[in-house]
C-alpha cells in the first residue's frame, strides 16, 4: 500500500491565505475553529496535525483534502492542480460574492494564467 503524507507547507500557506482575507488574526483563527493556537504554530513550524485537526482545517478551507496530501514514493513529480480548480470553491464560498461574480473572476484568472503561460521565459 502506498504511503502518503500532509503537505504541511501548502496547508499553512492556504490558511494563512484565507486567514488573512477574512482579516483574521491567528488566534481568532484558532477560536473559530475551535482549534488550540498552538495546534497552528506547531503547522508553521511544519509539523502535520492529526487527522482530525486536518478535517478541520480543510472544511473550514474549503477545498478537497487531497490538495494537501503527498505520495511518499514520488513527492515531487505530483501535478499541481489547476489554479482555478483551487480557487474556485474558495471565491463561490464567499457570501459576498453572486455567482455571476464569481464565474467572472475565475475567466478572469483563467485568461491571466494563460497570458502568464504565454510569457517568453529567460
Amino acid at each position: 500500500m502506498a504511503k502518503g503524507s500532509i503537505d504541511v507547507e501548502r496547508l499553512y500557506a492556504a490558511l494563512d491565505a484565507q486567514r488573512t482575507a477574512r482579516d483574521l488574526s491567528w488566534r481568532q483563527l484558532a477560536k473559530t475553529l475551535e482549534v488550540s493556537p498552538s495546534l497552528l504554530s506547531r503547522l508553521a513550524n511544519g509539523l502535520r496535525p492529526d487527522v482530525d485537526a486536518f478535517a478541520t482545517l480543510v472544511q473550514w478551507l474549503g477545498v478537497p483534502a487531497e490538495q494537501f496530501m503527498v505520495s511518499a514514493e514520488e513527492p515531487s513529480e505530483r501535478e499541481e492542480p489547476e489554479l482555478v480548480a483551487q480557487l474556485g470553491p474558495l471565491l463561490r464560498a464567499r457570501k459576498d460574492l453572486e455567482p455571476e461574480d464569481v464565474a467572472y473572476l475565475e475567466a478572469v484568472i483563467q485568461a491571466t494564467v494563460r497570458r502568464v503561460k504565454a510569457l517568453p521565459r529567460d
